[in-house]
């Protein structure tokens, strides 16, 4: 089989899709459409997906009612292939979507919410870029309208329309209101072809699709996110390989302003935890310095080696400049044991004193075996612990990957061997694209970019030489309270940063930068 295209970084436009009306569809898709008191809406969603010009027989709906009340229906005009199933456990967009796609019985999985109108094209224009590469994430145009004149009319009226290719003459007279921040940055960012890494952020699940392949090597829906679930799951899926395509000839229409847009500011605060802790691309929402989150931005993985050098190097990288981060130390550690034992003879000492030094620290993990994968967004695997990085090290190639959008640094040792710091994305990507006779660094090297460095010239040093810096407090007497005092302050005033206090009553953000939803960061 031909290996797929290669797209490069997020460049989606090195792919070619088929002419709309001009091409012959063979992958089935399912349209999920998550429903909770949209009874009003519904059977107008429905009576759009009933005219679309995506062959019948490959086009399934499945409507996951998530325990409306009353409980929902299928109304009388809905497309050939519609089913509906029942959310029994849990509730939230998330939980309702993931079923869905469970149940699915499409190769591609099409999210569209209960207050959409599609245009004739819709499916057919996302599903055409599935028949091209297995890993695109293709997002559709669309507009808000007011939705009150059309609930007037007959969904079989509606379908009539949309299938005569009427959907864009259905709201006239009407003010037709854009998703503005989005379109704002894929205006930045020639639609998104050259955001790299931070494409993800604008998955805006509406109007998504992916195939199910795709869906079921992510991490898919975080079923316990009741907000933001849509930002989530794209970075799921660029960690398993995703590209994200802007299709503006994806439309539809929006019935009604979203609750994004009605209340921009407290979704945004709800969704800020939520947010920072599982998704190491929002760097905004996330503190530079003191803070670990639940989703490292960086993991360090090594075998440990002699407990000194071993544990040199892990300080080393607990005492750097990315806080942000996990370490995790392969060895044998099921071998530390509680049996009587001299303790400076124990067979297991190096092992042991390794163990002790990092069992309660939560940022550093103790495992058996080596992970295949990681759910970081960068991954530092060190040959051994025979150098250590400086603190600033890591910060600055991390700064030298986001800047380029490159996949890889290959870090050489003089003793021959190399560390290689990765982005877990482009890794994946790879792998969805390596055969068993490609050259995966030369595959890497085409879809990402690699770039190679001697260890020693990007800060990293002999291990005995890298000095983490300890506390001291010699014994001495009691010191008077007024010269204690003195130095106290004397202390304050050298550490002083004006930058951590903001003068009161200023902006916050005098810089006018915004949040995701038009909220100042």
């Amino acid at each position: 089989m031909a290996r797929q295209p290669v797209v490069r970084h997020n460049d989606w436009g090195s792919l070619t899709p088929a002419t709309l009306g001009d091409w012959e569809p063979t992958l089935s898709v399912t349209v999920v459409v998550p429903t909770f008191n949209y009874q009003h809406t519904l059977p107008y969603v429905l009576a759009g997906l009933a005219a679309q010009s995506y062959p019948s027989h490959l086009l399934e709906v499945l409507v996951v009612d998530d325990q409306s009340s009353p409980a929902q229906e299928l109304p009388e005009v809905r497309p050939e292939h519609t089913r509906l199933i029942r959310v029994e456990e849990g509730w939230g967009r998330a939980n309702a979507c993931h079923l869905g796609a469970m149940a699915a019985e499409g190769d591609v999985l099409h999210w569209y919410d209960a207050d959409m109108l599609a245009y004739r094209e819709e499916v057919e224009a996302h599903a055409r870029w599935h028949h091209l590469v297995d890993y695109a994430v293709p997002g559709g145009h669309k507009l808000f309208v007011d939705p009150a004149g059309l609930l007037a009319t007959d969904p079989a009226v509606v379908r009539e329309r949309v299938a005569a290719g009427e959907a864009g003459d259905l709201f006239p007279g009407q003010e037709h209101e854009p998703h503005q921040w989005v379109e704002d940055y894929w205006a930045r960012t020639d639609d998104l072809r050259t955001a790299g890494p931070r494409a993800q952020r604008f998955h805006i699940g509406m109007t998504g699709s992916v195939t199910k392949a795709l869906y079921l090597d992510s991490d898919g829906f975080d079923r316990t996110l009741r907000l933001g679930e849509d930002m989530h799951l794209g970075h799921s899926l660029a960690q398993a390989g995703g590209v994200f395509v802007v299709d503006r000839e994806a439309r539809s229409w929006h019935l009604g302003r979203s609750q994004v847009l009605r209340r921009a500011e407290q979704v945004n605060r709800f969704n800020d935890p939520y947010l920072a802790d599982l998704v190491p691309t929002m760097r905004p929402k996330r503190n530079r310095r003191g803070r670990a989150y639940q989703v490292p931005y960086l993991e360090v993985v090594l075998h440990a080696g002699a407990a000194d050098e071993t544990i040199r190097v892990v300080d080393s990288l607990l005492d750097g400049e990315v806080p942000d981060l996990r370490v995790t130390v392969v060895g044998p550690w099921g071998s530390v044991h509680d049996e009587r034992v001299q303790p400076v003879e124990d067979p297991v000492l190096e092992t042991r004193l390794v163990h002790r030094s990092y069992l309660h620290e939560p940022r550093v993990r103790l495992v058996e075996t080596a992970p295949v994968t990681s759910d970081a967004e960068f991954v530092l695997t060190l040959p051994d612990v025979t150098l250590a990085p400086l603190p600033a090290a890591l910060a600055a190639l991390l700064d030298d990957l986001e800047r380029t959008h490159h996949g890889a640094r290959v870090l050489a040792y003089d003793s021959g061997a190399a560390a290689r710091l990765e982005r877990t994305s482009a890794l994946a990507r790879v792998a969805r694209l390596a055969g068993d006779e490609d050259d995966r660094e030369a595959l890497l090297e085409e879809s990402f970019g690699v770039k190679a460095y001697p260890a020693a010239d990007v800060g990293f040093v002999p291990v005995e030489l890298r000095v983490v810096e300890r506390f001291t407090l010699g014994a001495r007497p009691a010191m008077d309270p007024d010269k204690s005092e003195n130095r106290l302050r004397k202390a304050l005033r050298k550490a002083a940063d004006p930058s951590v206090v903001r003068a009161p009553d200023t902006d916050p953000e005098p810089d006018g930068k915004r949040g995701l939803f038009g909220r100042r960061r």
